[in-house]
């Protein structure tokens, strides 16, 4: 009876949040149709579906940060410490929300404060720093920050970090919010091995506690151990509900790789070797630094890019991949001392016009676009290497983005404002954006991030059919099952520097 009676008290002091016929409408179209959820406290979810499916817009509403749409008989109540809530005000700033479009928030408003004083605004449950630290203040991130492993990161600026050490710095935010309800949207993505391994130390840790948290995941291998429940959302409604026994990791993670219809790359699979005829130079790099923000993200590096190339660039999170990228796009210049060539760009041309040459993807581009811009417009944009439209685009710009939403499965999108996409959707958009004309270079940063399974086969063919064509391609990865078969060569940074700069290496 006292057990009872603990576990009882435990619990009031987490949240009890219970849908029922929830609908949600965004600009005119349903994204959630009749759902029925109940959360309580010492549940921990998985929450999965394909892209588009309304996992996002689901934890949204959730943290109160949508409301759902009026009428259909539709309940969300919140049960917290003894009392009962119809809205959200009384409990909204129990709930912590982290996913990529709160990561994206800083990058948009230019953000920069240091990583102390970001995750101080979680002790404050304020979005941006209102009062200087005190001891105390500095003492608690302090903790945070070094149960992450991060604690070096404590005076960086936000915005000259990583996507996935921005991940974890707001993974720490949360926590020092104190939460009743933990909402994680894809949260492993964009982490490197150590730091997923260290988010998911986190989520064991908090196994400890009765608080409820729901991450939505893609992959089968982002399944935390300590998952007591999984929720399978298709086209707005909840298809499917599993309450995961104690058994094994591994048989919980077997057991949810089915309903993720997760595609693992056969054992033995061989690399694919292309004859190149010709590999003239198009971008060379020598002897260069870069800085960022006032940080010094790449240092002496130097290579080469021949045309037909295919470069995999790995590395932890913070070793400098996206840096690289922005660089060899020009959103980052070269340091004195160092030298950054590209063919056919002499001084006193725009830099433009190459760019113009240049399918783009990366999460900083997905953050940035205005959220009221239709789709169409925005793929249109690629032809002019443009963020947005400075003027209407002409009939035939609007045709050629149509014909690129239709190569990747998009088209049914076309007319669809910005903001009312999922973050795959997007990112499936930001693919037609990139293939609008036919590029000469495909600059690549962790592309297949957040996509669900089918969408991932389907640009992955995409980009490979433009690698065979002799498209040169530089691409950064994280996990092994997404780096491109066709690489024929490899760059591996640690800390800024050159590991290893070559040959795909036979392991790799």
């Amino acid at each position: 009876m006292q057990l009872l009676q603990n576990r009882a008290a435990a619990g009031a002091r987490f949240i009890d949040v219970e849908l029922r016929r929830v609908f949600l409408s965004l600009d005119g179209r349903a994204v959630l149709r009749g759902v029925d959820w109940r959360i309580r406290p010492g549940q921990r979810w998985l929450l999965s579906g394909p892209n588009g499916a309304g996992k996002t817009q689901l934890l949204k509403l959730l943290a109160a940060d949508v409301w759902p749409t009026p009428g259909h008989g539709s309940l969300r109540r919140y049960r917290y410490r003894g009392e009962s809530f119809d809205e959200p005000y009384g409990v909204k700033e129990e709930i912590a929300y982290l996913g990529a479009e709160r990561q994206d928030r800083y990058e948009h408003y230019e953000w920069n404060y240091r990583v102390e004083h970001i995750v101080a605004t979680g002790l404050h449950r304020t979005d941006i720093p209102l009062a200087a630290l005190s001891a105390l203040d500095r003492a608690r991130i302090g903790r945070l920050l070094a149960q992450l492993h991060i604690a070096a990161l404590a005076r960086r600026r936000f915005l000259t970090l990583s996507y996935g050490e921005r991940r974890l710095v707001l993974l720490a935010r949360a926590l020092a919010w104190r939460p009743k309800l933990l909402l994680l949207d894809e949260l492993f993505s964009g982490l490197d091995p150590h730091n997923r391994e260290r988010a998911a130390h986190c989520l064991q840790r908090l196994g400890a506690s009765a608080l409820p948290w729901v991450l939505s995941t893609h992959r089968a291998a982002d399944v935390p151990a300590i998952a007591t429940h999984w929720c399978q959302l298709e086209a707005g409604r909840i298809t499917a509900r599993l309450r995961l026994s104690a058994r094994s990791a591994r048989s919980r993670a077997r057991a949810v790789a089915i309903a993720l219809h997760a595609a693992a790359l056969p054992a033995g699979t061989s690399r694919p070797v292309r004859a190149l005829a010709d590999r003239s130079v198009l971008i060379s790099l020598r002897g260069s630094n870069v800085w960022r923000e006032g940080a010094l993200v790449l240092r002496g590096l130097s290579l080469e890019i021949g045309r037909g190339d295919c470069w995999l660039v790995h590395g932890e999170n913070g070793s400098g991949k996206s840096s690289l990228i922005q660089t060899l796009y020009g959103d980052l210049g070269v340091a004195r001392g160092g030298t950054l060539v590209r063919a056919g760009i002499e001084p006193g041309v725009p830099l433009q016009l190459f760019q113009r040459r240049i399918g783009l993807i990366a999460p900083e581009l997905q953050a940035i676009y205005p959220r009221d811009l239709r789709v169409e417009e925005l793929v249109a944009s690629g032809l002019s290497a443009s963020i947005g439209l400075n003027a209407p685009a002409p009939a035939r710009a609007l045709r050629l983005a149509r014909r690129a939403l239709r190569r990747v499965g998009g088209l049914s999108l076309a007319k669809r404002r910005v903001r009312s996409l999922s973050y795959g959707q997007l990112r499936r958009v930001l693919f037609a954006r990139a293939f609008v004309h036919t590029p000469d270079i495909l600059l690549l940063d962790e592309p297949y991030a957040g996509l669900d399974a089918r969408t991932c086969a389907l640009l992955r063919a995409l980009v490979e059919q433009a690698m065979r064509g002799g498209v040169t391609t530089i691409m950064t990865a994280h996990r092994v099952d997404d780096w491109p078969l066709l690489a024929t060569h490899e760059l591996e940074l640690r800390g800024g520097r050159a590991a290893y700069c070559g040959p795909i290496r036979k392991s790799a």
